[in-house]
């Protein structure tokens, strides 16, 4: 039998991996190299809520069934490891934590060095080959600029959220 909290959280993980899937697949500007997305927000919104563990699962789910049904070519599992490795690093800064906006800028620059530097340019690589690095300045430029703007989002979400979230974790 599942428990009250359990329930709770695989219905909020159903409705925020949706909300993942939209913000990721639907309401994102692709091209081949470069997406800009706001599947930050639900992630983040989980992750205060759930922590780490609930969140890695949700994200993973989402970014396999999402891919699936979206993505026009076949799946590549490296992609996945780049969205629990987000999920990882969103749980640990945000979870029963006071949360700052100098904490929000911190998580956005690790996950901008390890998953965006470092995890995605590896997956192209292996996708593309030489093509992937020819982007990899533009893409560089787009997490910079994005890193300020992803802190000022979730800041703005969380500020007003702030009380429901503090009520509910304890």
């Amino acid at each position: 039998m599942y428990n009250n909290s359990s329930l709770s959280s695989i219905v909020y993980g159903g409705i925020f991996m949706a909300l993942t899937i939209l913000f990721t697949y639907v309401f994102a500007i692709q091209t081949t190299f470069i997406r800009v997305d706001f599947a930050f927000i639900p992630i983040c919104l989980y992750a205060m809520r759930f922590g780490t563990t609930k969140t890695i699962i949700m994200s993973a789910l989402a970014d396999i069934i999402g891919s699936n049904l979206f993505m026009p070519g076949l799946y590549f599992p490296g992609f996945t490891i780049s969205a629990i490795a987000s999920s990882f690093i969103y749980g640990k800064f945000l979870y029963k934590k006071t949360i700052t906006l100098k904490k929000l800028l911190l998580m956005n620059l690790t996950i901008f060095l390890f998953v965006d530097c470092i995890l995605n340019n590896i997956w192209l690589t292996l996708m593309y080959k030489d093509a992937a690095t020819s982007f990899y300045i533009m893409r560089i430029v787009k997490s910079v600029l994005l890193l300020p703007i992803k802190a000022a989002i979730l800041y703005n979400i969380y500020k007003p959220l702030r009380y429901f979230i503090l009520k509910y974790n304890n």
